[in-house]
């Protein structure tokens, strides 16, 4: 992963929240504020337009911007955690101007441990969490696969997680005001992470 690439894969992911936009709205209107899909297409348009357009060659500098510029154009609880999740990754990537896949791992993973710590949160509580750390497992343990195998993989990783989020009760937000009646409902924000991967992987197809 460089720049140019890193730009294809944020346009990729863009174009799935928009073609999901409404989608992630109805979702998030069985137990959220229903404004999931507007601020998920918001946040990741920006951050695809700023790294089209960007100079920055050091990946770290760029995903501290990301994180900056999503919180902004995201303003919710999902946009605030995937916005620490970037401030994560851009340490881990700090100095960095190209990343293989165990480098994006261990950077997604260290994002991930931010988000945790920030939010209190760990998979199992129906949430985006649900979604990404699965995902994540898979590209920890890629070997010599090439890319697109590997994140076609995490892709079916992450859309299990999600898929198992509907046996599970919320915890977190406002969602844990809906308590039992939460079991038997998809989460939203671990279908984002969903989408993130399936981006990916449509941009590896292209």
């Amino acid at each position: 992963m460089n720049v140019k690439s890193m730009a294809g894969a944020f346009a990729s992911i863009s174009g799935i929240m928009t073609e999901n936009k409404d989608y992630l709205v109805e979702l998030d209107q069985q137990n959220g504020d229903g404004d999931l899909g507007i601020y998920m297409d918001a946040g990741f348009k920006a951050v695809s337009d700023y790294i089209a357009a960007t100079e920055e060659t050091d990946l770290g500098k760029i995903f501290l911007k990301l994180s900056g510029i999503f919180n902004e154009t995201a303003p919710s609880s999902l946009g605030t955690i995937i916005s620490i999740g970037l401030m994560g990754m851009a340490k881990s990537l700090k100095g960095k101007t190209d990343a293989g896949i165990p480098e994006i791992a261990g950077a997604m993973e260290t994002g991930i441990a931010a988000i945790m710590e920030k939010a209190k949160s760990k998979p199992g509580e129906k949430t985006i969490l649900d979604s990404l750390c699965p995902g994540i497992e898979v590209l920890k343990y890629s070997g010599s696969q090439e890319e697109a195998v590997v994140w076609a993989n995490a892709l079916e990783a992450a859309s299990k997680g999600s898929e198992s989020t509907k046996d599970m009760k919320s915890v977190h937000g406002r969602a844990a005001y809906y308590a039992e009646k939460s079991i038997g409902i998809l989460d939203g924000g671990s279908v984002v992470g969903k989408l993130i991967f399936e981006g990916i992987c449509k941009k590896y197809k292209s």
